[in-house]
């Protein structure tokens, strides 16, 4: 059996005591701030290493989401998200309107607004820049990204 790494993402930090419990029953790496876990678990296929641990964890921790830390082969992390029954109920309905499984509906909705977030993002950019370039040259911007870029990642100034 293969080791998963998992990423569980806090509804809110969890407190020095409750992250101190949490670590005595599985290994737990916490971010600085407690709202995000890091955890190995066993399983055969990374689904598997999902379910397993949001049936270990899920009463005790203010779980929001669990993914897989790293992306599969096809470059896709895989989400675990626990819906309150009502939101079930009506997310189960239009996707049997829309004639699929669940688990395809969401899937298929998930891409479609990361596809359009990072279409309305790209437009944003590009309606920002013509805006900059109306009032200096393309040789000027260039510099001064590359020097908010530089400054951004922590080189040296130049």
């Amino acid at each position: 059996m293969r080791h998963h790494a998992l990423d569980i993402t806090l509804t809110r930090p969890l407190t020095p005591a409750e992250l101190h419990q949490a670590t005595r029953t599985m290994p737990l790496v916490a971010n600085h701030d407690a709202t995000h876990l890091l955890t190995l678990v066993r399983a055969k296929t990374p689904d598997k290493a999902l379910t397993r641990l949001r049936r270990q964890v899920g009463g005790r921790l203010p779980v929001d989401v669990i993914t897989t830390h790293y992306p599969d082969s096809g470059g896709q992390l895989l989400l675990n998200v626990a819906f309150p029954p009502a939101t079930h109920t009506a997310l189960k309905a239009v996707a049997d309107e829309a004639g699929q499984p669940l688990p395809v509906f969401l899937q298929l909705a998930v891409h479609r607004a990361l596809v359009r977030h990072g279409s309305e993002e790209a437009n944003h950019l590009d309606q920002e820049v013509q805006r900059l370039l109306a009032h200096t040259t393309a040789s000027h911007l260039l510099a001064a990204v590359g020097r908010a870029l530089t400054h951004a990642l922590g080189a040296a100034p130049c």
